[in-house]
This record gives structure tokens, sequence and C-alpha cells, in this order.
């Protein structure tokens, strides 16, 4: 059994993750409809090859404690989507290693 070698591709060091709310329309999901002074989580994100697959990793600054992770086959897909009034925010599907999936917001720091 080989195990798959991992490595980091990008590493941000501040990310905001915000509860969206349920998308209501055929418009897609919109940035301004989030508390964007008020995020419900900050912290870094590592995106990580592992093998072929690609994993969105949103973890503790100070502890590398991993806080959710988004499994990422293509882009742009159901994983990350943009949203449509803004470049530095995505819509992400969070997976945990039971298959139950959650949708949130996750912003940048800066466009880069």
């Amino acid at each position: 059994m080989t195990e798959d070698y991992e490595s980091v591709s990008l590493v941000k060091p501040e990310v905001f993750v915000y509860r969206i709310p349920p998308l209501g329309n055929n418009r897609g999901h919109k940035a301004a409809d989030w508390k964007l002074d008020a995020p419900d989580w900050s912290g870094r994100m590592r995106l990580v090859a592992l093998g072929k697959k690609l994993e969105l990793r949103l973890e503790d600054k100070t502890t590398g404690d991993l806080f959710a992770k988004c499994p990422i086959e293509e882009y742009p897909s159901l994983a990350v989507e943009p949203v449509s009034d803004s470049s530095r925010y995505f819509v992400v599907r969070l997976m945990d290693d039971n298959g139950r999936s959650a949708f949130i917001g996750l912003g940048f720091a800066d466009r880069g």
C-alpha cells in the first residue's frame, strides 16, 4: 500500500468564513448578502495536492488544527463556486470524512 505524497500548492495566511443564506433564486450567490464585517471564523487556508486529488483545508492560524476541508475534483464545480458580485469571495462545499457536507462563504483578505 502506497501513501500519496502531500504537496502544499498555496497558503493564504488569513481567510474568512461566513454562514450563508440558502440560495433562493437563479442569480447565484452574492457576497453582499453575507455579514462581511462579522465573519463566523477566520484562519489559514492551505491548498494541498494528494497524488491526483486536491483538497482545500481551513486551519487554525496558531495551532494548525484542521477546522474543515473541501475536496476539489474540478473548478468550477459544486466544491468551489465564485460569487456573482466579487472576486475575493467564493461558496465552498465542506465535506467531512463521513460524507456530510455544508456550504459556507469563504473570503480572502486580498485579491491575489
